[in-house]
């Protein structure tokens, strides 16, 4: 089975990461959608509400899975016989900081990264930018599947 991990804090899934996800369908049997834990970072939606908004997003596909994991994402991808991970581009930025951890992860552990460029109608989406909507009170409904 070609698997690929899909990694992130999903705090919130977005638009943009529906995007990647779908199109990703049609290179990986199976994609695992892995939430990360980060003991530095302070989550805005528990870690139960993301799990529950990504199986939503994807209920009845049984090619998506939902898990969570601590530690490496290397690991993990070896955990659940993954040797993908699927990574999404915004923007130049995005690459950059993607492309020395992806060489890492191939070169220490011999997992690939394959990279999409987000599809340009959600390309502007980040998380970071629905985080500062919901804590001003204000409509970030039009960027979450939720």
């Amino acid at each position: 089975m070609n698997r690929a991990v899909f990694p992130g804090s999903f705090d919130p899934i977005t638009l943009g990461h529906i995007d990647i996800i779908e199109r990703g369908l049609l290179l990986f049997d199976e994609i695992i959608v892995a939430i990360g834990s980060n003991a530095d970072k302070k989550y805005m939606w528990s870690l139960e509400e993301r799990i529950e908004y990504i199986e939503k997003a994807f209920e009845g596909n049984p090619k998506i899975k939902v898990a969570s994991y601590k530690g490496l994402t290397v690991d993990f991808c070896h955990s659940v016989d993954a040797k993908f991970l699927l990574r999404g581009l915004r923007n130049s930025l995005d690459f950059s900081y993607e492309k020395s951890i992806a060489q890492n992860n191939a070169k220490l552990a011999g997992v690939e990264s394959v990279f999409l460029v987000c599809s340009p109608e959600v390309s502007h989406i980040s998380s970071t930018i629905v985080r500062d909507i919901a804590r001003n009170n204000g409509d970030y409904s039009n960027l979450v599947p939720f």
